[in-house]
């Protein structure tokens, strides 16, 4: 298991619950009101597997949703009896909220659009940092699951199946980030890829990783997915 000492906590910067459900919901473009429950619920769990072995620490509500996919899960898995056909759909129980909360989601983006005084109101010095990207090409803010799965992709390729454990403590989130901060303040922005050195190994990889959600964390970075190529952005702040 990785040491305690890289323990980092995200929950009050990234996604909650139900970001992980419709996160998976979009990724493989499945109908809401027909969720393959069994899938959605193992991907899920692994999520949370995963960064568990990750010290990535995670609010409760994580876990409360976990049990609530297993028991709509078991549900599913039972015969229906011929007194019961005319009885709700299990997945509704989490299709209601899902619904309601993109909703939710949309009206305070909505929101978000409006003129805010001291914001749009007022005029203000472009970002350097925002100049780095083609003005052709659109934007949106990268989530805490597509890091995990961008990061994945890197850390199978470099480390293959040798799993998460390692034992020295060689790096630590500190020197990491002071890197990262130097290569940033030389180049204002790079991409998530370019963080990540293949010939340091797996440890330093991981810690690496921790860094740079300590750094979303604590407001030194910003991140960005440019939607046409797909590509994972860090900004400086």
């Amino acid at each position: 298991m990785i040491p305690s000492r890289y323990e980092v906590r995200v929950e009050d910067v990234f996604e909650g619950p139900m970001d992980l459900l419709v996160y998976l919901i979009k990724k493989h473009e499945v109908d809401i009101y027909d969720i393959p429950i069994a899938m959605i619920t193992d991907q899920y769990l692994d999520y949370l597997e995963w960064m568990k072995a990750m010290n990535i620490d995670y609010a409760g509500d994580f876990l409360l949703m976990a049990a609530t996919l297993a028991q709509i899960k078991s549900r599913m898995l039972l015969p229906v009896h011929q007194d019961e056909e005319d009885a709700e759909d299990p997945r509704m129980e989490i299709a209601r909220p899902l619904l309601e909360y993109l909703r939710m989601k949309e009206a305070a983006d909505r929101l978000g659009e409006r003129p805010m005084l001291g914001d749009d109101l007022f005029l203000r010095r472009p970002d350097p940092s925002e100049l780095s990207v083609e003005r052709s090409e659109e934007v949106i803010q990268v989530s805490l699951f597509e890091l995990i799965d961008a990061f994945q992709r890197i850390l199978d390729r470099v480390a293959g199946d040798a799993g998460m454990e390692f034992t020295q403590e060689r790096f630590t989130i500190r020197d990491k980030i002071a890197e990262i901060i130097e290569l940033l303040e030389a180049r204002n922005s790079v991409t998530f890829t370019e963080l990540f050195t293949e010939s340091g190994g797996k440890e330093e990889l991981i810690v690496t990783f921790l860094a740079l959600l300590e750094m979303a964390k604590i407001g030194l970075v910003r991140m960005a997915q440019q939607v046409q190529s797909g590509i994972i952005r860090i900004f400086y702040q």
